[in-house]
């Protein structure tokens, strides 16, 4: 990759401007007018998600707690790890543990960050921060009862064959469940 002398690469791609599709909650849709570094054009849909935290709570029989839950989008059942949206000004930890207890009744005794991932950067700022707890506490049923048809506690060992057979797809749940098997254990 070239230097510039004002010290910027010169593969960066030019934005010339963003418009505004439409400004949600939960999503900001834009269309932006780019340059590549020999000199194309063209426009490009760009999304903005709120970030969102997902944590793998781990047990001490080598079990991870995960959600059988229907997508929608994709009209698919699916294993998935809990976490959700970050609110506004709070940490991202505190999401992630406050999520799993909303939707899995159990609180988990502690969390560490893995680290964060973008799962599809070419279009879309959709930050996930990753993490792993070690333990949980049962405070009783979900509260979000929209969350998911059922709970479990899931074998580390069946994660790859899970993933193989389409039943984990998530790219966050991926991610931090691959982390674990390699790193975690």
């Amino acid at each position: 990759m070239a230097i510039e002398p004002n010290g910027q690469e010169s593969t960066r791609w030019k934005i010339h401007e963003e418009r505004l599709v439409d400004d949600t909650r939960r999503l900001h849709l834009s269309i932006a007018s780019v340059e590549l570094p020999d000199g194309v054009t063209f426009e490009q849909y760009v999304l903005r998600i709120p970030k969102a935290a997902m944590v793998a709570v781990l047990d001490d029989q080598d079990r991870v707690l995960m959600m059988w839950r229907h997508r929608f989008i994709v009209d698919r059942w699916v294993w998935e790890l809990p976490g959700g949206y970050v609110d506004p000004n709070e940490d991202p930890a505190k999401t992630a543990a406050r999520e799993v207890e909303e939707e899995t009744g159990w609180r988990p005794l502690g969390v560490e960050r893995l680290g964060s991932m973008q799962p599809i950067v070419g279009s879309a700022d959709a930050e996930n921060i990753l993490y792993v707890a070690r333990g949980a506490e049962y405070v009783g049923e979900p509260e979000d009862i929209n969350e998911a048809e059922r709970v479990a506690w899931i074998p580390l060992d069946t994660v790859r064959q899970r993933i193989a057979e389409g039943e984990i797809i998530g790219a966050a749940s991926q991610v931090a469940l691959l982390h674990v098997l390699a790193f975690h254990r």
